[in-house]
């Protein structure tokens, strides 16, 4: 027996260390005991910051610099604040409208100000790729895009479907650089979808040319007649609760010798992970998963390649997002966000302030984004 499977045999006893799947009851039991207790000291926190205790952002980061590379190198298994997170569940997408409500159905003019918006990159919810030297947010989601069309293989003349495909951003961009290729983007958000329409009409942009069609549905539901070259998703698997039944979906949409790309918030911890807090204010029912979550999937669909990328890209995204947010307020404080400003505000300074921290924490090498090339399994 090696060190390291005598290792993980001997820590199946032991609560909160190691991998939270793999305990024994007693272990189990325990560890989920001290779960909660972590869940309520962290809402507690975020729920006095949130109505109104006065935290400057240098306390609030050194909280998160300070906790947040124990759990992740020492009690990963504490950032699981409910079972479900550790499992598939019954449903593809859930609580899918909730999300809408709560994420993306917010008022436009604030996510065009924190996310950036331009002629051709319209607002993008997702990683800029910093590393190859971008010098403001709209260069690192172009830098990001074009590493996604060199990794995915996009030839001119494909037919592309895009899983979640937000504003739009990542559609216009690729039917620029291609005269030829075709593309569909599925929303489940209806303003999202509102914004992509008023796109459609405008002649400067190129989700007008004729190219690309838009379904406004759920990922549970979706139905297509055709079968597509290229199948990309980016951040949607986060909200994806089985992941066996998505890519039984996808692989009835690839033709033979077509790619998947997918690209999500990823871990390198034994298990899955979340938060009490973004589950109550963020996203309802999200997770991240395991970086090896999705390769040891390969009933339908097979991962060819993946690739880990730092989370030095997420963090440096949140904290310019940060930024942008702080400076629109004179702009976004009088639009109807369902609840005061005041603690709208403070809800998402929270939370940008900590995912800045987060994706920073041990030099990017514990969270950071996933992509995973794939094919049909046979």
């Amino acid at each position: 027996m090696s060190t390291n499977t005598a290792l993980q045999d001997f820590e199946k006893y032991i609560p909160l260390v190691g991998d939270v799947n793999t305990k024994t009851t007693l272990a189990y039991k325990t560890t989920r005991g001290a779960v909660q207790v972590v869940n309520t000291i962290q809402m507690a926190v975020a729920e006095a910051y949130i109505n109104g205790l006065e935290v400057p952002d240098s306390v609030l980061q050194g909280l998160f610099d300070t906790w947040m590379p124990i759990f992740f190198k020492y009690f990963p298994s504490l950032l699981a604040p409910y079972e479900w997170v550790l499992k598939e569940t019954e449903h593809i997408a859930e609580e899918s409208q909730e999300l809408m409500k709560v994420q993306y159905d917010l008022p436009q003019t604030m996510l065009n100000a924190m996310l950036g918006e331009s002629e051709l990159i319209y607002p993008k919810y997702s990683m800029g790729l910093w590393e190859k030297g971008a010098l403001n947010l709209e260069q690192s989601q172009i830098q990001m895009i074009d590493d996604v069309i060199e990794k995915l293989d996009i030839k001119d003349g494909d037919e592309i479907i895009d899983f979640g495909c937000g504003w739009g951003c990542v559609p216009n961009y690729i039917l620029s650089k291609f005269p030829n290729v075709r593309f569909t983007g599925l929303n489940l958000s209806h303003e999202q979808c509102e914004y992509i329409r008023h796109k459609m009409q405008d002649s400067e942009s190129y989700l007008s040319s004729g190219r690309f069609t838009l379904y406004e549905g759920n990922l549970n539901d979706a139905k297509f007649e055709t079968k597509f070259d290229k199948i990309l998703s980016i951040g949607l698997f986060e909200h994806v609760g089985n992941l066996t039944k998505s890519f039984q979906k996808l692989a009835s949409l690839l033709k033979d010798n077509g790619k998947v790309f997918i690209h999500i918030i990823t871990v390198r911890t034994p298990n899955n992970i979340s938060s009490v807090y973004t589950h109550k204010y963020i996203f309802p029912q999200g997770r991240y998963w395991n970086y090896d979550a999705i390769p040891s999937h390969d009933k339908d669909l097979k991962t060819i390649q993946k690739w880990y990328i730092n989370g030095f890209n997420y963090s440096k995204t949140f904290a310019t997002w940060l930024i942008n947010f702080d400076k629109s307020q004179a702009i976004v404080k009088d639009l109807n966000y369902g609840m005061e400003y005041v603690k709208f505000r403070r809800i998402w300074r929270f939370y940008l302030i900590w995912f800045a921290r987060n994706f920073a924490s041990c030099d990017g090498q514990y969270n950071g984004n996933g992509q995973y090339l794939m094919t049909h399994a046979s």
